[in-house]
């Protein structure tokens, strides 16, 4: 999937291959994915568990868990200098632990991962954690960090934000302590935020609150976010375009309306067919996809979807591995139905 960037390119990762090294053989998380995001944008990256999406958000931060490698690909960050010049870093090629990597995670790119308790530390207070960041990538006083801290707490939408600030994470609520993690990751005013399935473990009212504080603090502040999430609901709420994920790979890249109103993919048109329909009987079972999603380890060369697809072409699918094919400047699908 060729693309041709631009300075409203935030971010352009082409080719990202991430694979984990195991006994039974290489797993290949992230199998080529190829997208990029626009300043002010919100991507939103669908999919089933396993199919590689958080290790795409992870591999783009170097923070890939251990036995994890980037074997390929490129990761490019645009930013604006002061000069209003534009600046281009190889994430990829900067060391995981590195000064430089240091220096952009966290600052210009911030992460807001699915379940804070197992993000914040336990012995430390929410207050501590926030100015921590501050003062890592900032030059600002103790007390003027806590004082932006108080104001970020009040941002996200945290009642009470003075004793909050010296409350430990055990201490807050699930919604509270997402709110935490979102008020330390917009801290430094990132022109990236990584969101990774920010509204799983919560309630449908706290859900709905947080994607309106994010679409309110992205107008604000004009910054990007690459949304994760297996919820097709919230990326029709948030998301200007929309990459869905299947076994490591991109297999339908499109904007949010086009992925609605006309999927291509087999595998989108099932996950729109499992979404639940209150127009349905009460009687009438939900949909599913058949089959489970394979291990992706020493696969044969084949359409990784062909096992579960009721449009597989025999002597095809099931034999050769499709390419991303462009079926219009906005619309991109990896099928045989397509190329």
């Amino acid at each position: 999937m060729d693309k041709l960037y631009d300075n409203s390119d935030l971010l352009e990762v082409k080719d990202l291959r991430t694979y984990f090294y195991q006994d039974s053989g290489v797993l290949k998380a992230v199998d080529g994915v190829t997208f990029n995001l626009k300043k002010g944008k919100t991507l939103g990256i669908v999919g089933e568990s396993g199919c590689g999406k958080s290790v795409t958000a992870l591999s783009i931060i170097r923070i890939v868990l251990p036995g994890g490698k980037l074997e390929g690909g490129s990761i490019l960050l645009r930013l604006n200098s002061s000069e209003n010049k534009s600046q281009v870093f190889e994430l990829g090629k900067m060391h995981p632990k590195g000064e430089s990597i240091r220096k952009i995670r966290g600052k210009e790119i911030s992460m807001v991962f699915q379940e804070p308790m197992t993000s914040f530390s336990p012995v430390h207070t929410i207050g501590n954690q926030i100015m921590e960041a501050m003062l890592l990538h900032n030059s600002i006083s103790i007390k003027d960090a806590r004082k932006y801290s108080l104001e970020m707490l009040n941002k996200v939408g945290i009642s009470n934000p003075i004793e909050r600030l010296e409350s430990y994470p055990h201490q807050l609520s699930g919604g509270m302590r997402q709110r935490a993690m979102m008020a330390m990751a917009l801290s430094c005013n990132p022109s990236l935020l990584i969101a990774d399935e920010p509204t799983t473990a919560l309630d449908v009212t706290i859900q709905a609150q947080i994607m309106y504080l994010l679409k309110d603090l992205q107008s604000k502040s004009g910054m990007s976010i690459l949304y994760i999430t297996h919820d097709l609901g919230v990326i029709a709420e948030l998301a200007d375009h929309v990459a869905v994920m299947y076994l490591g790979k991109i297999v339908e890249y499109t904007n949010v309306d086009k992925l609605f109103h006309d999927p291509r993919h087999p595998y989108t048109m099932a996950l729109l067919k499992a979404i639940p329909n209150f127009a349905k009987s009460r009687k009438e079972k939900l949909s599913s996809i058949k089959g489970r999603v394979p291990l992706p380890v020493d696969l044969p060369k084949a359409c990784g979807f062909h096992q579960r697809c009721p449009h597989m072409i025999k002597g095809r699918c099931d034999v050769l591995e499709p390419e991303l094919s462009k079926i219009n400047e906005e619309h991109e699908v990896r099928c045989f139905l397509y190329s």
